[in-house]
């Protein structure tokens, strides 16, 4: 009974939760006498984002979700200009091979870092690791890690 009464109060926490953020927009932009008016002007897009985990990807209104998953991890350099320049150089020679796959250039401090893909499991991001190395060249010494991954909607 207990374990009952607990999940019922967190379900009811998770709704008000999510009714509250939409509450709060909507309580600033109330007419009150005697107090100011709060106006918003906001894109339709953010107003449908608040309290949820996607957010938008790109300008065209793509949206993913956040989740665990892989990348294969195709440079890693120092935090020099050069290391920079190589990072982004290795993340195009990427694209011209597989156009389709997606690569991230990233300062994690302090590495630059290239990292390809969005795979949910490591046997995928292990398939395209293989096919990368199989090239040589810059790929002899890709990996697979661990990131946050975007999961189109």
């Amino acid at each position: 009974m207990k374990r009952l009464v607990l999940l019922g109060t967190l379900c009811l926490a998770a709704f008000s939760v999510s009714a509250q953020n939409n509450a709060i927009l909507n309580s600033l932009q109330r007419d009150v006498p005697g107090q100011g008016k709060v106006t918003i002007h906001q894109d339709a897009r953010i107003a449908a984002l608040v309290g949820s985990d996607a957010v938008p990807l790109s300008a065209d209104g793509t949206r993913v979700l956040k989740k665990a998953g892989y990348r294969v991890q195709i440079y890693a350099g120092n935090n020099t200009r050069e290391a920079k320049n190589k990072a982004h150089e290795v993340a195009l020679h990427v694209k011209e091979l597989f156009p389709d796959l997606p690569v991230y250039t990233t300062f994690n401090p302090p590495r630059w870092l290239c990292r390809a893909g969005d795979f949910s499991s490591i046997e995928e991001a292990d398939a395209v690791m293989r096919r990368l190395r199989a090239l040589g060249g810059d790929f002899k010494a890709v990996s697979i890690v661990r990131e946050q991954i975007n999961v189109p909607l």
